[in-house]
């Protein structure tokens, strides 16, 4: 009898995710208010904790214009998580802990080892304004990373993301916003080992991080500037302006923390600023990111030595939408990534134009996306040299 109303409750909690609205997820902060979904709480309201996954399905295709092979299929899980988000004694000692179970998702190709751990993390809430955190997160970086990859418009990140993210570390980062009349200011800054997720010590190198937000119009509707669309369709102009620096001392991987490991300690230095603008359902947001490095040039395999590149150089990634009617939304993004002159011999100009037509369900919670994209080098729209390609996804995520 005990098991069956356990099933019972679990059940209720389960309609009530989809009967009530849903908090935005935030990867930077624990999820302990207004939280709908299955969730459990102490009798002595001393402990709390709610549970959620979500998955990405993906089908895709990409294929290089005039050129011999037969293009390339992409059928996969892209991602699989598991998150819980509560608080210990009390609503001050907050915690997150999210792990992925889909290969794609675990750094599996770089580091030759399952990183399943994306966040542990603590938090000290000294105020709805401030807190701080110790544990591994993402870090205060570009806009991009910041959102969730669940609350994106598109199946993936820009190039610009992908190729100068700071994206997750361990260490201890602080946390403040604050209103002056209609106008927030938000300021964050972390101090973290600088070696991202599969560090197993830590070498005498740090990385430091800071990022400072403006919002002239004041705050978003339900943390609206971290996703992507304007599902919240704003009743009043909202603005989000962005600005980043991270300097990553004698980090021993290629992206700082991500990438190949290399055998020569280098330094990165990495900026970013950014803007997101929302307003009845259309939405509106550029990215730029720039990298320095001293010698981007290394190696990674003391044994079998191979060359690899730190990715150096400068890149803008622009995307806009308008939220129709019965939740279709439809979506466009120029990105240009230019390497720096260090690096031509390895890497090229690079352009990417994408298309998106998505249906929203239950928001980002459940959605329905179609890409479509293409890709020229070196400034050449034309398809001379096999140096275009097109592809196309189809992507479904599901997720409380």
């Amino acid at each position: 009898m005990k098991t069956f109303s356990r099933l019972l409750i679990i059940g209720a909690l389960i309609i009530g995710v989809n009967q009530g609205a849903q908090a935005q997820e935030r990867d930077d902060r624990a999820t302990i208010l207004n939280f709908k979904g299955i969730q459990f709480k102490s009798k002595d309201s001393l402990f709390y904790t709610n549970f959620r996954f979500r998955m990405q399905n993906r089908l895709g295709f990409s294929n290089v214009i005039n050129g011999e092979d037969d293009g390339n299929f992409d059928a996969r899980i892209r991602r699989l998580r598991m998150r819980m988000d509560g608080y210990i004694y009390t609503p001050k000692i907050s915690y997150s802990v999210q792990l992925a179970f889909s290969r794609s998702d675990q750094d599996y190709d770089d580091t030759g080892i399952p990183n399943i751990v994306r966040d542990a993390v603590m938090f000290y809430n000294f105020s709805d304004d401030f807190y701080i955190s110790f544990g591994q997160n993402k870090l205060p970086g570009n806009r991009q990373r910041v959102n969730s990859s669940g609350s994106l418009q598109f199946a993936d990140r820009s190039l610009v993301n992908t190729n100068f993210t700071i994206d997750r570390d361990f260490g201890l980062s602080l946390n403040y916003s604050k209103e002056v009349g209609s106008v927030a200011f938000v300021a964050k800054a972390a101090v973290t080992t600088g070696e991202g997720r599969p560090a197993n010590s830590t070498d005498d190198g740090l990385a430091y991080t800071g990022r400072v937000e403006f919002l002239p119009f004041g705050k978003f509707t339900n943390d609206n500037d971290y996703s992507e669309g304007d599902l919240e369709r704003e009743e009043t102009p909202k603005l989000s302006i962005g600005a980043g620096y991270s300097y990553n001392d004698r980090t021993t991987r290629e992206g700082g923390q991500t990438g190949k490991y290399v055998l020569n300690p280098f330094s990165l230095k990495t900026s970013y600023a950014d803007a997101i603008f929302k307003y009845m359902g259309f939405a509106y947001q550029v990215e730029y990111m720039r990298r320095d490095v001293d010698n981007p040039l290394n190696m990674t395999d003391e044994d079998d030595p191979t060359e690899t590149v730190a990715y150096k150089g400068w890149g803008i990634n622009q995307q806009t939408s308008y939220l129709l009617n019965k939740g279709y939304e439809i979506a466009a993004r120029y990105t240009v990534v230019q390497p720096h002159q260090d690096i031509k011999f390895f890497e090229r100009q690079t352009e990417v134009m994408e298309l998106g037509l998505t249906k929203y369900m239950k928001a980002h919670r459940l959605k329905f996306q179609l890409n479509g994209n293409y890709t020229f080098k070196d400034g050449d729209f034309k398809n001379h040299n096999q140096r275009s390609s097109w592809g196309g996804t189809f992507q479904v995520e599901l997720g409380i």
